[in-house]
């Protein structure tokens, strides 16, 4: 049988949840960008595989989180979006 999580556990899981969905979007965005990408913008410097393999990562972890089941009233609009968003990218 799985642990439970504490509150405070699950607030901190969608925190990171909500940055890995910014990492997706951020590396999405500055590919499509192309050459109009600046430095300061997240995965600019990354090569297209270095992209989908970040992108890759980061969706890995939050289909895992979508698994559990101890979520409260956590609100998955965005999280769901950053995982539609990089399937397509790294298909």
């Amino acid at each position: 049988m799985a642990e439970t999580r504490t509150a405070e556990e699950i607030a901190q899981a969608y925190k990171q949840c909500l940055d890995g969905a910014t990492a997706i979007n951020s590396v999405i965005s500055a590919h499509n960008k192309g050459d109009d990408v600046t430095p300061f913008e997240f995965g600019y410097d990354m090569t297209h595989d270095q992209k989908k393999a970040q992108v890759a990562s980061s969706v890995f972890h939050l289909k895992h989180q979508k698994t559990l089941t101890d979520w409260t009233d956590e609100d998955f609009t965005v999280i769901d979006k950053a995982i539609t968003d990089a399937d397509a990218f790294t298909g």
